[in-house]
């Protein structure tokens, strides 16, 4: 079994305060939920309103599968226009 854990971090340009960075944020991890059948988490920044850090999981008795899932979540990140996909990390356990 391996367990992909993918950590993002995001600008959120058209955010003013800490209600609009949360709109973003839930409809984000939302979306990627539904999408991608993964587990998601805010981390880290929670106070900062322009700035954001998700954590997503996949699982899965393949491990390209994993991969191949956590990039396509880059990849769907990187086109969505309300945030800013800055920097992202892979880990595999």
């Amino acid at each position: 079994m391996t367990i992909g854990l993918l950590h993002m971090d995001f600008g959120i340009p058209g955010s003013r305060s800490l209600k609009d960075k949360r709109r973003a944020m839930n409809s984000l991890k939302e979306r990627l939920r539904n999408r991608f059948n993964c587990s998601v988490a805010e981390k880290d920044s929670e106070e900062k309103w322009a700035r954001a850090r998700l954590a997503a999981c996949v699982i899965s008795n393949d491990a390209a599968h994993v991969h191949e899932q956590l990039m396509e979540i880059v990849r769907y990140c990187s086109g969505d226009h309300a945030v800013e996909l800055m920097d992202y990390s892979i880990e595999t356990f």
